[in-house]
């Protein structure tokens, strides 16, 4: 195995407008780590499922931006949206660790981005 990477610039988030994030097993996996109380995993393991998590956030936020920024200006979800956007953008130039904590605050982010998402795409309510 080797110890060198690849660094991807992709500054207009091309790649991941191509992704088709499969939900459920990110799902899934964001309830199995946020329901850790004590887990003793390895520090590469930990590592390993925050960039899991990570690639996945990236996605989701690329998804909440392009369904955001598609809103009318009047529209309060878009605002609400660029919050989450740049918190997420913080959150996500933290480096990872190898920790347990890491790794929940990375599924708290996709949890949280999931939630704008589903906000942004459900009909809004009739008004008379």
């Amino acid at each position: 195995m080797s110890d060198t990477y690849t660094v991807l610039h992709d500054p207009q988030g091309l790649i991941e407008a191509e992704l088709s994030p499969d939900r459920a097993p990110h799902e899934a996996l964001v309830t199995a780590v946020l329901a850790w109380k004590d887990p003793d995993l390895e520090p590469r393991d930990y590592a390993q499922i925050a960039l899991q998590l990570t690639g996945h956030a990236r996605a989701i936020a690329a998804d909440v931006r392009r369904h955001a920024a598609a809103l009318p200006k009047s529209d309060g979800r878009g605002a609400l949206a660029e919050v989450v956007l740049r918190e997420a953008d913080g959150r996500l130039s933290v480096p990872l660790e190898g920790t347990a904590r890491c790794a929940q605050n990375r599924a708290r982010l996709v949890r949280a981005l999931y939630t704008r998402l589903d906000r942004l795409t459900e009909p809004l309510p009739a008004t008379r």
